[in-house]
């Protein structure tokens, strides 16, 4: 598997909260090959299993297939779109941007004329697709279509990529590695690939998916923030210093017998590791730790720049560290 390759064409699938169909399609069919069965669960989620040699544990990767966005709530008598957010949207980042549609209606996003940055919110905020009236504009988009920035990637200096959604596609191209790495290795465990929907409106794909499964151990993939920027929170994290082994976040705190492991096992294959403590946030690691009754939970991230904006940013030395950590320790402690 080329790993760039595959995730640009990740990032070039829509996929807004509550809408995953076209990256679900893309995911079913890549990791088919891999595993032995593949479905669709009610909420969305796609969870494919690779049986084991006794089935004695159930080990659950996570990464998330969803991204923020827009949905049209009203549409002004001159053709402009009001918009509604999906997910944490970083309005800043995101204002003066080109917009895509999942019909492919193109636009950009545009604050009102005169507002501050300081003051950019949903209700001053605006798509202009080009119509001039209502009509106009009503003829290419309806209500409760979505909108997300426009899809990219592309390669900066060395190993580092950037473009969008970075989150979380590239922990979709994690767990694709990973099964396609263990594919022909015996291991006694059931292994689920899960790539859960809605994460960024509350994590709710990973509760029906944990329920489900019902894990005895799980790890979360996903993209973490860095410390290495001029003007940012102290922390430990950096890009191009390996995979981040998530001690705590704003909604988990790791389970300590999987922290340890993880931070063993990079020790022994040397594989390169950083330490990840997160002062804001959450990912889906708490949903699959408190889901039921409970299951060790953990999660390894991937170092990223930028997140929530346009112009998102990882290195895929990092990427690589987090496949072989992950791969690691389910052949050790599967």
């Amino acid at each position: 598997m080329n790993l760039y390759s595959t995730l640009k064409e990740l990032c070039l699938a829509h996929s807004i909260s509550g809408r995953e169909a076209q990256i679900r399609n893309i995911l079913a069919e890549k990791i088919a090959p891999y595993t032995d069965t593949v479905e669709t669960d009610p909420l969305g989620n796609l969870i494919a299993c690779k049986k084991g040699r006794t089935g004695d544990k159930r080990m659950m990767l996570c990464a998330h297939m969803d991204e923020i966005g827009f949905i049209v709530n009203f549409i002004e008598d001159n053709g402009l779109l009001r918009v509604a957010p999906i997910g944490g949207i970083n309005f800043v980042a995101s204002a003066f941007t080109k917009m895509v549609s999942e019909s492919g209606v193109v636009g950009v996003l545009v604050p009102n004329a005169g507002v501050k940055a300081a003051d950019y919110s949903p209700d001053k905020m605006f798509i202009d697709i080009g119509a001039s009236t209502k009509a106009q504009a009503e003829r290419r988009v309806r209500l409760g279509d979505a909108f997300m920035g426009a899809p990219e990637l592309y390669k900066l200096g060395g190993k580092r990529v950037a473009g969008r959604p970075i989150d979380d596609r590239v922990g979709c191209l994690v767990l694709l590695a990973i099964a396609e790495k263990l594919a022909k290795e015996e291991i006694d465990s059931d292994v689920y690939y899960v790539f859960s929907v809605q994460e960024e409106v509350g994590c709710r794909g990973s509760k029906t998916a944990s329920y489900k499964i019902a894990p005895t151990e799980s790890i979360c993939v996903d993209v973490t923030g860095t410390g290495d920027l001029p003007g940012a929170s102290p922390m430990a994290c950096a890009l191009g210093k390996g995979a981040a082994i998530k001690i705590k976040d704003s909604s988990v705190i790791c389970h300590e017998e999987v922290v340890k492991a993880l931070d063993e096992l990079a020790k022994q294959n040397k594989i390169p590791a950083q330490k990840e403590i997160l002062l804001y946030g959450g990912t889906d690691t708490s949903s699959m730790q408190m889901v039921g009754a409970g299951s060790m939970a953990g999660a390894v991230s991937v170092p990223t720049r930028y997140i929530h904006s346009g112009v998102e940013s990882c290195d895929m030395g990092d990427v690589e560290a987090t496949i072989d950590l992950i791969a690691a320790y389910l052949l050790a402690r599967g």
